[in-house]
């Protein structure tokens, strides 16, 4: 990171008043697992259990013992749900003392993200339910992230006066097209098997053999000498064994956005690609006017959902994912701890979650400033400047054979579905030759994973053009003489 040096810190230690039973720890022959246990709360991330799993993570990579680590989510509703926003919305009200306990939170909270995130041992994440805010942060940087039809994905920052963190800026921005606008923009949720299609999860396994799944982990043997990657390569195939058929992307009711792919897709693309949120809010309205039936009815929602979220939010947001392109993992984390603390002293935190989720009925917030045109650069730029030496947030010094601590792109991005750019480096390879040589190649290079097929034929249905109806050219791409 070029302007602030990384500082490392020791691990938190449990306080006297944590709950003793808010986390869970169990062996399973080599397998570690970490079970959230707050199913009243949606298992919601507060400091008592981020206090508990950092220094547990740690334990494990130094143990010999300890081949694998597995997190999921007591109770059948969630994963995680997020922070405990509301905690932290009264702190907020005490002045800055309460600010500063919360901006401790994030701290914390970021900490163990980043853990997560260059963690030396293969880490899995089981995302069975609600995954929002803090439990995105526990699972989406890992190598394994594994959706099931329970999943119910989102980003929801914007609708209580703050931003996409927890990493946000990293992954968000490195998600498909503009994908990653959209969901941080619009805090649209994707269900089930849509997470897995749109670059979130990494698998997609039904909830009934998770069980399995787990026994058949804890049942692996590494060679001593196997590096991480042999390992999470065994881990990968292990499994796909448990991947069999995937349900459509559009089959899910309560999530008709959720599908990105086709029409709706390209639509997301063609608005979400532009740096103000003025000419968004333009290009949805050009889309309004469509004559697509579909487009203009998901164009008048989006106006809508965007139009109720926070000005400040929404400006720093989409400041956060174009900066954040160019980010490494470590200066996410260091730049969001600074943006979470000016977030703290901002009136739209405590606003939008008294009025999203404390009131009840909730209210309708009251956004300061109330406009886009209100929130001026120079607004925006506070949100952005570099913390001061005192003001850093403090990481866990890496572990022998950690990853990279200033990887610009996630080194286990291969056990996701290939991206667009993958399939676009094929295509310009041997598109001459047609779509099945194209498809036939993908999945050789993904070993036959499911739901390779369909992502490929999708991308090439709306990436590709064809003049002699076999060769494939990416749109855009000039012919070849």
């Amino acid at each position: 990171m070029s302007s602030t040096a990384i500082k490392y810190g020791g691990l938190p230690k449990e306080l006297p008043t944590d709950d003793p039973d808010d986390v869970l720890f169990n062996s399973l022959y080599g397998v570690r697992t970490i079970e959230l246990n707050r199913p009243k709360k949606l298992n919601s991330l507060n400091g008592s259990m981020a206090r508990k799993i950092l220094p547990r993570l740690r334990e494990w990579e130094k143990s010999q013992m300890a081949n694998v680590v597995l997190i999921s989510g007591a109770g059948p509703k969630a994963f995680c749900a997020g922070g405990d926003v509301a905690e932290l919305a009264s702190q907020n009200k005490q002045g800055p003392e309460g600010q500063k306990k919360s901006s401790d939170y994030f701290a914390l909270e970021y900490k163990l993200d980043h853990l997560i995130a260059t963690y030396s041992k293969p880490y899995i994440a089981i995302m069975d339910g609600i995954t929002m805010g803090g439990g995105v942060g526990l699972s989406v940087h890992a190598p394994f992230r594994i959706a099931t039809e329970k999943t119910v994905f989102a980003m929801p920052e914007t609708t209580i006066g703050f931003f996409p963190d927890v990493g946000g800026s990293f992954f968000l921005s490195r998600l498909d097209g503009e994908i990653g606008t959209y969901l941080a923009l619009t805090s649209e949720r994707l269900h089930g098997v849509q997470a897995f299609y749109a670059g979130i999860a990494t698998h997609y396994v039904d909830s009934s053999v998770l069980a399995q799944l787990t026994t058949r982990l804890s049942e692996l043997v590494f060679k001593d000498y196997a590096d991480l990657n042999e390992r999470l390569e065994l881990i990968n195939s292990t499994i796909s064994e448990f991947s069999s058929s995937l349900p459509s992307p559009d089959s899910y009711e309560a999530a008709k956005y959720g599908n990105l792919t086709g029409a709706l897709r390209e639509a997301v693309d063609r608005v979400f690609k532009y740096n103000t949120v003025e000419e968004i809010l333009g290009a949805l309205q050009k889309e309004a006017e469509s004559a697509d039936e579909k487009t203009v009815e998901w164009a008048k929602a989006t106006q809508k959902t965007i139009a109720i979220r926070s000005p400040t939010s929404l400006r720093v947001t989409l400041r956060q994912l174009r900066e954040g392109k160019h980010w490494n993992i470590t200066e996410t984390f260091i730049k969001e701890h600074k943006m979470a603390s000016r977030f703290m002293a901002h009136p739209d935190f405590v606003e939008g979650v008294s009025a999203r989720l404390i009131n009840k009925p909730p209210t309708k917030p009251v956004w300061n400033p109330a406009t886009l045109a209100e929130v001026s650069t120079a607004d925006v730029d506070e949100f952005f400047v570099a913390p001061t030496e005192q003001e850093a947030l403090q990481l866990v010094e890496p572990h022998e054979g950690a990853l990279d601590q200033h990887y610009t792109d996630y080194p286990h991005a291969k056990f996701a579905l290939p991206r667009e750019s993958d399939i676009e480096a094929v295509v310009k390879e041997v598109g001459q030759e047609g779509s099945k040589r194209v498809i036939d190649d993908v999945l050789r290079l993904w070993k036959n994973k499911a739901g390779v097929r369909e992502k490929v034929q999708e991308v090439i249905a709306r990436k590709t053009v064809s003049s002699d109806g076999k060769a494939l050219r990416w749109k855009g791409e000039s012919a070849r003489l």
